[in-house]
């Protein structure tokens, strides 16, 4: 199985409404409730992709037993792969993003939560459940933000927990936690161009993927947004570029794109294929109602269609 890891995990409302003003109130015209973090969004995909998944991280309080109720429901729904719960009890109560996508535009404007703060008794209960984990886990996805009380260099913590294992590692995280993660060497380091750029000083994305390798990481694979994604290991770089742009709601594409490296990795693929499945299926959520979705037929077309070539410094 591939274990998700969400220590920030939420519930996801989202509301659509006809158009969105300021200073003014709205009639909401549909309300949708998800189980949210990018772990949980990773592991959703990857169930609907057919490979058994587990999902852990924190849940309590009213909004954490919604959010369990929501992956319960998921998995009975699944078709595919397995979805299972092994999200370790909090004292505190589980924080809720909202979108409010606003139909005349398209657009979503995003307000989340920070988070309950974990105590020093619940992370170490974490830990114990995360060693449990690996002993049956083919990969680990480490994803999103940390929650206040939880260390700095939680993820590092975790990516050498993964590498004592021998369990191959993904780290999807941003600002400190991911300077001290990658430090750690994990097997795949997942940031966005932002994300790079801020990491490594750099703006051109190869360089910058190339930078994060020194740092520790053993393959680099960015996100550049509508361009695609690049990716940089040992031996070779590559882009790979959807066929066309698609118009829609971009949350939670960066997340399946990590589903598509994830599936593609246990399959043991070649880095094009893992690439093209990538970009694929994030092309494919911009057209989802809400993350951790994506439109079948749309990444079913794309996937042919993707352009992988070896990958070359702009200016």
């Amino acid at each position: 199985m591939i274990l998700t890891v969400t220590l920030n995990a939420a519930l996801d409302i989202t509301y659509r409404v006809p158009e969105l003003r300021r200073h003014a109130s709205h009639r909401v015209t549909e309300v949708v409730e998800r189980p949210g973090g990018k772990g949980l969004n990773v592991a959703r995909v990857l169930a609907a992709l057919g490979h058994d998944t587990v999902v852990t991280g924190f849940a309590g309080g009213i909004t954490g037993e919604a959010l369990r109720a929501q992956i319960r429901d998921a998995a009975r729904s699944a078709v595919s792969g397995a979805l299972t719960d092994a999200l370790v009890p909090i004292a505190g109560n589980t924080r809720r993003t909202v979108g409010v996508v606003d139909a005349a535009t398209g657009d979503t404007t995003q307000l989340n939560e920070a988070g309950p703060t974990i105590a020093a008794a619940e992370w170490n209960a974490f830990t114990s459940a995360y060693a449990t984990l690996l002993a049956d886990a083919s990969a680990v996805a480490l994803c999103g933000s940390l929650p206040p009380g939880v260390p700095v260099g939680a993820y590092a913590d975790l990516v050498r927990r993964a590498r004592a294992a021998s369990v191959p590692v993904l780290l999807d995280t941003s600002g400190e936690p991911l300077h001290r993660g990658i430090a750690a060497r994990p097997d795949l380091v997942k940031p966005n161009a932002a994300e790079l750029a801020e990491l490594t000083g750099s703006t051109e994305p190869l360089r910058a993927a190339q930078a994060a390798r020194r740092r520790g990481a053993h393959a680099v694979a960015a996100s550049l947004g509508a361009d695609g994604m690049l990716a940089v290991t040992s031996d070779a770089a590559w882009r790979a570029a959807p066929p066309e742009r698609i118009a829609g709601n971009p949350t939670g594409a960066g997340d399946s794109a990590v589903a598509g490296l994830l599936s593609a990795w246990a399959e043991n693929l070649p880095w094009p294929d893992r690439l093209a499945r990538a970009v694929a299926l994030s092309a494919a959520t911009v057209q989802a109602p809400t993350a951790g979705d994506f439109d079948r037929p749309t990444y079913e077309r794309l996937l042919p269609l993707v352009e992988v070539a070896p990958a070359t410094a702009v200016g």
